[in-house]
């Protein structure tokens, strides 16, 4: 026994004299990138649309400074440490080379400045007296960052330090830089307003933040540039439009201005022929359903992560979504046990699945309740 529930998406009324053939969206081939590795996927469905060797082992560079950065908005989140907090600057933060921040050995920089040092102006000594102050030393605190990088499904990342300085073993990939992405913009959307920054002045030197896409586009607000002779030169960017964020990943180009040039080529064929529709929230109810042998008799169902989609243009308003619920249900249940399943589909096609689940336990009826409603069931499956 199944019941079966319908919901199709309005449809748009149509032109009068359509001068395009109402047939499927034209997208043309994503364009070839002149880097090693690269990423484009939409930041609420996570749908990946287009990528190149993205889960080859590379040098991440000072796209490692995204998770020490991470971290410590991860810290200031949970109270373990405050904006005003002042972390002493040690002499290994000091004498590190490359970009700096230029903190001074001994002096007392606060976290919220050192935040911003590492993610304006990439600073190594930043990123260092950070990682010192969080965890005692720079190397606990590349074990703290493998453990988030494992907790995140970042399946490829292996980091070494804290700032993307070359060493044996430091590896990261196109998607996972991505998933460090989504894990910074989702967890922490305050701090994340600093990636969008253009400049920080600190110790008498305005830096600029090296990523060339937020004066190019001002749909970008983040998120990271990296370069070493290993690594070539890098970029994390993200953009919203419209309500839909992408974010795009290159490594391995060869100039600080192609990494911008092919970043844009990936931004703007994802904006322009693909769109994203949120049709249910994380929780939201989508059926009420009858409970056999239970304490309640009802059981709200609904997807645990929502249903996002995204799609190339001119084809999300032609979706059909349907759900199928497991019958007959029984207690005990227990909240997000699996009752049934939502099912998108483009005409025949099956575009996307999704396990309906139960939002709330109900407990088993007791023993008369249960012989009642056993009962009861077995006359119910005879007449239906």
């Amino acid at each position: 026994m199944a019941a079966v529930a319908h919901a199709q998406t309005p449809t748009p009324t149509p032109t009068p004299t359509p001068t395009v053939p109402a047939s499927a969206p034209i997208v043309p081939s994503a364009p070839q990138l002149a880097a090693s590795s690269y990423i484009l996927l939409d930041a609420n469905s996570g749908e990946v649309l287009m990528e190149h060797n993205a889960d080859e082992a590379l040098p991440p560079a000072s796209l490692t400074k995204m998770m020490t950065s991470y971290i410590a908005s991860l810290e200031i989140l949970r109270g373990q440490i405050k904006e005003e907090d002042l972390v002493l600057v040690s002499e290994k933060a000091w004498r590190k080379g490359g970009s700096k921040m230029f903190i001074e050995v001994g002096n007392q920089v606060k976290v919220i400045d050192l935040l911003r040092g590492i993610i304006i102006q990439s600073g190594n000594d930043a990123s260092i007296a950070m990682a010192e102050h969080i965890a005692g030393s720079e190397e606990a605190f590349a074990d703290l960052m493998n453990s988030h990088a494992q907790r995140l499904g970042m399946t490829t990342t292996h980091f070494e330090n804290s700032t993307g300085w070359p060493a044996e073993g430091h590896l990261s990939s196109a998607r996972d830089m991505a998933t460090m992405a989504k894990a910074i913009i989702r967890d922490d959307p305050v701090h994340y307003s600093i990636y969008k920054e253009k400049e920080f002045f600190w110790n008498g030197i305005r830096q600029p933040n090296r990523n060339l896409m937020l004066w190019r586009d001002s749909t970008v607000d983040g998120l990271k540039t990296g370069h070493t002779e290993e690594a070539g030169y890098c970029l994390v960017s993200s953009a919203e439009r419209d309500g839909m964020r992408l974010i795009a990943v290159v490594m391995g180009t060869d100039s600080e201005q192609a990494r911008a040039a092919e970043t844009q080529k990936m931004l703007t064929w994802g904006f322009r022929f693909f769109e994203t529709k949120s049709f249910y929230e994380p929780g939201q109810v989508l059926s009420t359903e009858k409970v056999w042998a239970g304490v309640d008799d009802q059981v709200q169902l609904g997807l645990a992560d929502g249903l996002t989609l995204t799609l190339p243009k001119g084809q999300v308003e032609k979706l059909v979504a349907g759900i199928t619920v497991n019958s007959p249900i029984k207690a005990p249940i227990v909240a997000g046990d699996v009752l049934g399943e939502v099912e998108v589909k483009l005409g025949d096609e099956v575009m996307h699945t999704a396990p309906l689940v139960a939002l709330a336990g109900v407990e088993e009826a007791g023993i008369f309740g249960r012989l009642w409603d056993s009962i009861r069931l077995f006359f119910y499956g005879l007449f239906n």
